[in-house]
């Protein structure tokens, strides 16, 4: 509900008149507004505490640019924003519609489509967020709006000040809502991939049941339940009842990531496979086109609320051609040709470099060290790109000491938030399954650009301080780094 302006209220930020106040938050304040063509806007401004704290503004200013790359159709999405500004802000698409802590406290949990349209919403939202590398950090229902439009997750990936020195930590103070939070957060207040996938079972938990599936007398109550105690599922029943228990594992490594949530949600089988070495295949087949399961659940599922009722609609699922297989005739002809450039890098059928086009060097992996960036083509910088579903392995063209192939992968670390990129056996798994997220932008030899991710990780970034290539969830600037991609002949 928004509220008059009080008296020490700004009236303008930058390009955008103030008119009201819609919240306050551990950041700071959040502001109704109009963009100079009269757009309605939500403006997110930083409290003047923090605004002085130089470690929370570089952290403010990297997960700002990383956020702008979240595809906006179930997120509140990002407009502007000015670090520098006295105070900093953050502008925000606004979103006119009740939240669903809001929609549940007053009608009543949901049920049916209604239900299943809000959990595949939400699962959307996080594959759009996950997938450029953001955390949401603090998912719970009054951060999920019901739109005319849709589903709409709002407040994500932003750095909370709380995180960023123990001066600002209060006893007993995390960052997020105790009872949608992860019990791996209770121990380092870690937020990863799969605190939120952690956080979306609870939501969902509550849509349906009203309730929190572990709720306590008190905050504290409520955390040792999430730490030791199975949910409470009472009243959530069918198919969605055994994806939400699974979201909830204790074990973050047990819990399915935003993809695999969607493919559940959508009756579709996972999309990344067993564990199995990569053998070199004489004779591949082309894997089928990739998709983003974002862009999947977009054109899948179709949100509305309407008269307090959210909707959903599917697609229809072909089921004859299934069971009675068309008949395919071949005729006598010349093969079809292998493809070449990004398409055969894709498809694994080409070999390649992945170049680093912000500083002009080449990922190179050496056989008993992290990765590198490299100076020149060696190689220890040649790859193979082996699909698995929507990721890939990527595999060196150097064996290992003992002959086998060896794969990009990631050494967790225990001192620090980043991990290292080492060489690895090549097994599918959440460290070693890598991402593509196109950047928009082209190299100076004008091929397109990507960020590459692993979902269970972060993003792979560089540090010129110390010339080291590593992973983190965080997003410490520079946000990522582009990758373009340089054949380099058949395997």
């Amino acid at each position: 509900m928004n509220r008059p302006l009080q008296p020490d209220d700004p009236r303008r930020l930058g390009r955008y008149e103030l008119d009201a106040r819609l919240g306050e938050g551990g950041m700071g304040t959040v502001f109704h507004g109009r963009s100079p063509s009269g757009r309605p806007v939500a403006v997110k401004v930083v409290r003047r505490e923090f605004a002085s704290d130089q470690e929370f503004l570089r952290r403010f200013r990297s997960e700002v640019n990383r956020a702008r790359q979240v595809p906006p159709f179930s997120t509140a999405e990002v407009l502007d924003a000015d670090p520098d500004h006295d105070p900093p802000y953050l502008v925000v698409e606004y979103v006119d519609g009740p939240s669903l802590d809001a929609v549940v406290r007053q009608r009543g949990p949901l049920d049916g489509a209604a239900l299943h349209g809000v959990a595949v919403g939400i699962a959307t939202a996080l594959s759009g967020i996950h997938g450029a590398g953001v955390i949401h950090r603090d998912l719970k229902p009054a951060n999920v709006l019901l739109a005319m439009g849709g589903v709409k997750v709002i407040d994500f990936g932003i750095a909370r000040p709380t995180e960023m020195t123990s001066r600002h930590t209060g006893t007993g103070h995390m960052v997020g809502t105790v009872a949608y939070m992860a019990p791996e957060r209770f121990d380092s207040d870690t937020a990863g991939f799969p605190a939120d996938i952690f956080a979306w079972g609870a939501v969902v938990a509550f849509a349906a049941t009203g309730r929190t599936p572990f709720g306590g007398d008190s905050p504290t109550a409520t955390a040792m339940r999430i730490m030791t105690q199975p949910p409470n599922l009472t009243g959530l029943d069918g198919p969605l009842r055994a994806i939400v228990e699974r979201a909830l594992a204790k074990d973050p490594a047990a819990r399915p990531t935003a993809r695999e949530l969607l493919d559940a949600l959508l009756g579709e089988p996972t999309v990344v496979p067993a564990p199995e070495p990569v053998a070199p295949d004489p004779d591949p087949v082309p894997p089928p086109r990739r998709r983003r399961p974002w862009l999947v659940a977009a054109a899948v599922v179709l949100c509305a609320v309407a008269a307090g009722a959210v909707g959903l609609v599917l697609r229809d699922r072909p089921g004859s051609e299934a069971a009675n297989p068309p008949v395919v005739t071949t005729t006598a002809g010349p093969p079809s040709p292998a493809p070449t450039g990004l398409d055969g890098i894709l498809q694994g059928r080409r070999r390649t470099l992945l170049h680093m086009a912000n500083i002009d060097r080449d990922l190179a992996l050496p056989q008993n060290a992290p990765a590198k960036a490299g100076g020149g083509t060696t190689p220890e910088s040649v790859f193979v790109l082996h699909p698995r579903g929507d990721a890939y392995l990527i595999a060196s063209t150097v064996a290992g000491l003992t002959g086998e192939v060896r794969c990009l992968g990631i050494q967790p670390s225990e001192s620090r938030a980043s991990s290292d990129l080492v060489p690895t056996g090549c097994s599918a798994s959440d460290k070693t399954l890598f991402s593509l997220s196109p950047t928009g932008e082209r190299d100076d030899k004008d091929r397109p650009t990507y960020t590459l991710a692993n979902e269970a990780y972060g993003v792979v970034q560089w540090s010129e301080d110390d010339a080291r290539l590593y992973v983190e969830l965080a997003g410490d600037f520079p946000a990522s780094i582009p990758f373009s991609f340089v054949d380099r002949g058949p395997p």
